[in-house]
């Protein structure tokens, strides 16, 4: 399950009242500006946008975006630190202790750093507090003990030479990341560019930055010099200048795959910067009849597409299911459902909150519509929820009696909408997981291992959970083929994105 990061701390353990996280929330007060070179930075006559608050439609405060003269500004910065060497060339050992410390500060500062990703983006508080924040901490710790355990290679050439191979920085790193995981996104690249020596300048989404901003002073705390991790916070023109930027030396990017293109093009017509892609996905949930536990499947089936509202790139938003069982199947998942009916985002209780925006969740009911009109059935959800006198919130919909090539089956609707489409063989249950242009995540239920494993052979996707949905650890690489990209976050596979392989060749022969 998505949730699996490693959490650490008995902080997690630890849950305010409703009451309290409501207070909380007024008494909150944070940080509206960049953070460069180690300091939090106005922008004379700069842009500033109003935070509209995804969980009760008014202003929530306001941002100072950046200009493009700052991002030059953090981008030079982090270069001149890559070189005087005070990060890239610290001990790896000084490094990964630098990190450490870095993880236990996200840890103690757990409440607050989960308030300002729940309020951001609407997500339920007990994924943000319980999930997000820890997760994002053990990624830093992971990384940490890393750093001093990345070894090179020695190549056998012969006698009188040797051929070393190291894995060496590639120096400033651009990441821009979305608003759907903005914390724990932000440290699966963070974490293993800091922990190769690059210096890095992370454009968060422009709904969900005050995460970015809260944990770049902590980097300063934790040891980490000014100049090494810079936040910039804007729209579109500031993704599309680190994309551009001449002295960016790579880019790490997390988002839709129509954004993810132009990041290629960007680096064509800049410096050929590295470019490392996670975006969109339409991940199938493949379930044959011989399933052992078919409640355990529904209940799994649920979460793989209702958890934070169906906003996550991988959900399990494709449910292909052999037809003596789609029936019950399909009943099992609608009952469910109702537990991920949302609710208040601040109550601890809640499972899923709201949308990122009302905008958004026209977008996803525009295409519930638009399924039910060209033949499909709504069998569960497919309206607005009001909650609190908001009605930013979807019900958990699924939908049967659409074709394989409709709209819905084959787009991503980023939104808690499950698509229901039976198949009479393996053959076909395979063929149709594979018919899409997306290739990030898939799940098999199966009780025989020799179909599981055949399956899960035969399908095309970055990770393939089986009799599991959505299989997620700091030590596995994250990431797809197709149009749902290239690259991989966490694991040290994440290390080839922020470094490239260096030859010394050391040739003693007389």
């Amino acid at each position: 399950m998505r949730d699996n990061t490693c959490k650490q701390g008995a902080l997690a353990n630890i849950m305010k009242s409703r009451s309290e996280w409501s207070d909380a929330a007024a008494a909150l007060r944070t940080e509206n500006r960049s953070f460069v070179g180690g300091t939090y930075v106005s922008v004379p006559d700069g842009q500033t946008v109003e935070h509209i608050s995804p969980i009760t439609g008014c202003p929530q405060y306001t941002m100072s975006f950046a200009s493009i003269s700052l991002l030059d500004r953090a981008v030079n910065l982090a270069r001149r630190r890559f070189d005087d060497g005070s990060w890239s060339r610290r001990a790896p050992s000084e490094r990964g202790a630098a990190l450490e410390r870095l993880a236990s500060l996200i840890a103690s500062n757990s409440e607050r750093l989960a308030l300002c990703e729940t309020l951001d983006t609407g997500k339920a508080i007990g994924d943000s507090f319980r999930r997000d924040v820890p997760g994002s901490a053990a990624t830093v710790r992971w990384y940490a003990g890393a750093a001093d355990k990345i070894y090179g290679e020695t190549a056998p050439i012969g006698k009188g030479v040797v051929a070393t191979v190291d894995l060496e920085p590639v120096g400033v790193v651009g990441a821009v990341i979305p608003w759907n995981f903005p914390i724990e996104t932000a440290f699966w690249k963070v974490a293993p560019a800091l922990v190769l020596g690059n210096s890095i300048v992370l454009k968060p989404d422009e709904k969900s930055p005050r995460t970015a901003l809260a944990v770049a002073a902590l980097a300063i705390e934790a040891g980490i010099p000014e100049g090494v991790f810079n936040v910039i916070v804007g729209g579109p023109d500031i993704g599309r200048a680190i994309g551009l930027h001449p002295d960016i030396d790579a880019v790490s990017f997390t988002g839709s795959t129509e954004v993810g293109k132009k990041f290629l093009g960007y680096s064509s017509r800049s410096n050929l910067k590295m470019v490392s892609l996670e975006c969109g996905g339409k991940s199938a949930n493949v379930v044959f009849a011989d399933a052992a536990d078919l409640d355990k499947v529904a209940a799994a089936s649920a979460q793989g597409i209702f958890y934070n509202q169906g906003q996550v790139c991988s959900a399990n938003s494709r449910l292909l299911v052999e037809a003596s069982i789609a029936e019950e199947l399909t009943e099992r998942i609608r009952i469910h459902s109702q537990q991920f009916s949302p609710n208040t985002p601040l109550d601890p209780d809640t499972a899923v909150g709201s949308m990122i925006g009302t905008d958004h969740r026209d977008g996803v009911l525009r295409k519930i519509e638009a399924a039910a009109n060209g033949g499909g059935l709504v069998v569960a959800g497919g309206v607005k929820k009001t909650v609190d006198g908001h009605d930013n919130y979807i019900e958990p919909t699924i939908i049967v009696g659409l074709s394989e090539s409709s709209e819905l089956a084959r787009e991503e609707a980023f939104g808690p909408v499950l698509c229901v489409i039976p198949f009479h063989s393996e053959a076909q249950a395979i063929s149709l997981a594979n018919e899409s242009r997306f290739a990030l995540a898939a799940s098999v239920w199966s009780g025989s291992f020799d179909r599981a494993h055949r399956v899960a052979s035969q399908l095309r996707a970055g990770t393939v959970s089986v009799n599991a949905v959505d299989s997620l650890h700091v030590s596995i690489p994250f990431g797809g083929f197709r149009q749902s990209g290239f690259g991989r976050d966490l694991s040290l596979h994440a290390l080839r994105n922020y470094a490239q392989p260096k030859t010394t060749w050391l040739d003693f022969r007389s």
